[in-house]
């Protein structure tokens, strides 16, 4: 399989990572009028594709460690069951987090839920494999909660009504980011000790996961919508155009793409699972930077609510080029 080594190359991975991270959602504001919980189905189908078509393609080839197939049939039952647990786990927390994007919008959703992830997938992740200067790392995540605070600060100056469901959207996101922080540890695991796991089946194992969980909880919400909206069923995702099939099918494989360049940077000897994840998780000034920019999220809101959200983004900056000097220093 293909492992890097060079810090340069794997920051290029963890950077590919964030952005794919803060960019899939996109797909689901492509398709206006469609229910999330339709979307999700595709977007899981999109996780197992993208996990097979890198694995018999880079998992396949390279140096390092075993092919794909091998590296899949020699892993410990271990080591699968905690991939899988941790899918299982990450599905909970994103389809939470795909019903706070609809309810409150990718500029407020994505800060809160995943820079809260962030800060407990650090604080995990570097317990499991302490890996980088503990000072770059924590001051960085310790700027990354500042950011989440001004951006809570910037949403609630935005929102003059509906305060209902303004503290529904951020309370969501909340739950979300405490269970998306949760997952990783599970994952690196999983890719430590013998008869590991190699990134590459570990995303699929994980896609899984993902599969196996959705079938009950994805099922639970399309019964009991968590915005109030009417219940939805198979029906109306069968009389889905091409289109939301495609932009759900397409959202899944950016973020499995994005999930596979985080595991393999987890993999380098210099980076660890804490650097590599929280670098990942920068993907929510990325997608703060599409629901500010693109989908003007923000374009009605006070003077004030606007100066919030910069100082979001120069937060999350700061934090993020302080955690990814941490493996260097």
């Amino acid at each position: 399989m293909y492992q890097p080594e060079m810090y340069a190359v794997v920051l290029a991975f963890m950077i590919t990572s964030m952005l794919c991270w803060g960019s899939w959602a996109n797909t689901l504001k492509l398709c206006p009028g469609y229910r999330f919980q339709l979307f999700y189905w595709d977007y899981v189908l999109g996780l197992i594709v993208a996990s097979c078509l890198w694995g018999f393609t880079l998992g396949s080839f390279g140096d390092a460690g075993q092919p794909f197939l091998q590296d899949l049939t020699g892993a410990s039952s271990k080591s699968a069951m905690l991939a899988i647990i941790g899918g299982a786990i990450f599905n909970v927390a994103n389809l939470l987090l795909v019903a706070a994007i609809d309810i409150a919008g990718l500029a407020v959703a994505f800060p809160i839920g995943i820079g809260l992830a962030l800060v407990i997938g650090a604080i995990s992740n570097y317990i499991i494999a302490p890996q980088g200067n503990p000072a770059l790392l924590f001051g960085g995540v310790a700027l990354v909660v500042c950011a989440i605070v001004f951006d809570a600060i910037a949403y609630r100056k935005r929102e003059t009504s509906h305060s209902s469901l303004s503290r529904r959207g951020i309370m969501i996101s909340l739950i979300a980011g405490v269970l998306m922080g949760c997952f990783y540890p599970f994952v690196s695991a999983a890719m430590t000790g013998q008869h590991r796991l190699g990134p590459y089946a570990a995303v699929l194992l994980f896609s899984f996961g993902v599969a196996l969980s959705a079938i009950p909880f994805n099922w639970l919400l399309m019964r009991k919508p968590l915005d109030g909206r009417e219940p939805t069923s198979m029906g109306e995702y069968a009389k889905a155009g091409v289109g939301p099939h495609f932009w759900g099918l397409l959202g899944g494989m950016i973020w499995c793409t994005g999930a596979l360049f985080n595991f393999i940077s987890s993999n380098a000897h210099l980076v660890g699972p804490a650097v590599s994840y929280s670098i990942g998780q920068g993907a929510t000034m990325v997608s703060a930077a599409w629901g500010v920019f693109v989908w003007k999220e923000f374009a009605t809101a006070s003077a004030s609510a606007k100066t919030f959200v910069w100082w979001m983004f120069v937060l999350f900056l700061a934090g993020l080029a302080s955690v990814a000097l941490a493996p260097l220093y």
